[in-house]
C-alpha cells in the first residue's frame, strides 16, 4: 500500500538538497512563543532562538553529529530582536545552515554575519509597528471599554495585538526561509557571497553605530577654567566628534567582552564607577 506524503511533510527546497518542510516551519513558528523568557544582559535573546530552531537545525545535521555541535553552539551568539519578527531571522538561517551543510566550502561565520545585519533594522520595524503602534491602539481601545466595566474591553485588547502578532510571526517563519533557500544558494552558486558578506558587515557597523549614539549616554561635567569664561569640556569633545564619549565606552567594553570578563562584575564596576564621578563631578546626568 503507497503511503501519501502531505506537501507539509515535502522539503520545500528539495531540488538543492534541502531537509526542512513546512511542518518545520510551524513547529519554529510556535517555538517563538516563548522567545523572551530566558532573556538576560550577556546575550539576551539568544537562549530562546535557539530553542524556536533547534529541532530544525537536528533535522538539518542528523547524521552529522560535530556539525550538529558546531551548529548549536555558533547559534548560541548574542541575538536581540523584536521577538514577533524573528522567526524571519530564523528561517533565514535554516536555510544558510543547509547550504552549509550541503557545501564544504561554505563560510560557516556568514550565519551570524547575516543574523547580526537583520537584527537592527528588523528591530526598528517591529518595535515601531507592533509594540510602539499596534500595543498602544489595543491598550487604548480596551481600556476605554474596561473602564467602563465592559467584559470586551480586555477581550478586544488580546484580539487586536495577539491575532496580527501571531499571524506576522507565521508569515516571517515561512518567507524567511523561502527567502533564504531561493535566493542565498543563488548567491553562493554565482561567487557573490563575499560581496553579499561585505554589504552585511557594512549594515551590521551602521546599526551598531546608530545604536550606539542613541543607546550609550555619557557626558563629562568637567570645565577649564572658572566663571561664566569657563569652558565645557563636553563642548570641545561634540566638536571633535559627537558621541565621542559614548563611542569610547562601547569600545572599552567590547574589548572587556572580548577578554571574556564577567557581565555582572561590568555592570557593578559600572554602577560604582558612576557613583564615584557623579559625586566628584566628573560625569553629568
Amino acid at each position: 500500500m503507497m503511503m501519501m506524503t502531505s506537501k507539509a511533510d515535502t522539503p520545500i527546497n528539495a531540488e538543492n538538497g534541502g531537509v526542512i518542510t513546512k511542518k518545520d516551519l510551524v513547529r519554529m513558528f510556535w517555538r517563538s512563543l516563548p522567545m523572551e523568557f530566558s532573556w538576560h544582559y550577556e546575550r539576551q535573546m539568544h537562549m530562546g532562538f535557539e530553542f524556536m530552531i533547534g529541532p530544525a537545525l537536528k533535522k538539518i545535521y542528523k547524521d552529522d553529529p560535530e556539525g550538529l555541535k558546531e551548529a548549536l553552539h555558533r547559534n548560541l551568539e548574542f541575538f536581540n530582536c523584536t521577538a514577533h519578527v524573528s522567526p524571519f531571522i530564523g528561517g533565514i538561517t535554516l536555510a544558510m545552515e543547509e547550504i552549509n551543510r550541503a557545501n564544504d566550502d561554505f563560510d560557516a561565520s556568514s550565519i551570524n554575519a547575516v543574523k547580526a545585519a537583520l537584527m537592527g533594522p528588523l528591530s526598528g520595524i517591529g518595535d515601531s509597528l507592533i509594540l510602539g503602534t499596534l500595543r498602544v491602539l489595543a491598550v487604548g481601545i480596551g481600556t476605554s471599554l474596561a473602564v467602563k466595566g465592559n467584559i470586551l474591553g480586555p477581550i478586544l485588547f488580546f484580539l487586536i495585538f495577539n491575532v496580527p502578532t501571531f499571524i506576522l510571526r507565521y508569515v516571517c517563519a515561512i518567507k524567511g526561509y523561502e527567502l533564504g533557500a531561493n535566493y542565498l544558494e543563488k548567491v553562493q552558486a554565482s561567487g557573490l557571497m563575499e560581496k553579499f558578506m561585505l554589504a552585511a558587515a557594512i549594515l551590521g557597523v551602521m546599526v551598531i553605530g546608530g545604536m550606539t549614539n542613541e543607546l550609550v549616554v555619557a557626558k563629562t561635567a568637567l570645565k577649564i577654567g572658572s566663571g561664566k569664561s569657563a569652558t565645557q569640556i563636553q563642548s570641545v569633545l561634540d566638536g571633535i566628534m559627537p558621541g565621542l564619549l559614548p563611542l569610547a565606552a562601547t569600545g572599552i567594553y567590547y574589548k572587556l567582552l572580548q577578554k571574556k570578563t564577567n557581565v555582572i562584575l561590568m555592570i557593578v564596576g559600572t554602577a560604582i564607577f558612576g557613583i564615584i564621578c557623579a559625586q566628584f563631578g566628573i560625569l553629568a546626568a
